[in-house]
């Protein structure tokens, strides 16, 4: 019913700059929360970067003032702008969008996208 398209990941070398999108279709009622998440091969998924349907937005302390996330409700597309990469920003980076369909429009639902990896070299 929902899928969620990811692009802009790569391979860039420190300092350098990404651009992560990530678009939901389907049966769409409303969004509210979209976010950006990354995992490490054999460690927990962590939260990166999140913005509500109020726009407010929250950073992990790691990304705060190197990534800004915003989205465009027009197109159901989330946008993670990563800037001074580094290293240690090396990870697989996974969208997430919290929704309501139509048919089902009183439970919010969560959904993953498939990933995009982010490479970065010293």
């Amino acid at each position: 019913q929902v899928q969620l398209v990811e692009s802009g990941g790569g391979l860039v070398q420190a300092g350098g700059s990404l651009r992560l999108s990530c678009t939901a279709s389907g049966s769409i009622f409303r969004i509210n929360g979209m976010g950006w998440y990354r995992q490490a091969p054999g460690k927990q998924r962590e939260l990166v970067a999140v913005i509500i349907s109020d726009d407010s937005t929250s950073y992990a302390d790691s990304v705060k003032g190197r990534f800004t996330i915003s989205r465009d409700n027009a197109k159901n597309t989330v946008y993670l702008q990563m800037n001074s990469l580094k290293p240690e920003d090396t990870d697989l980076y996974y969208c997430n969008v919290e929704l309501r369909l139509f048919g089902d429009l009183w439970r919010w639902r969560t959904y993953w996208g498939q990933g995009t990896q982010v490479t970065v070299s010293s």
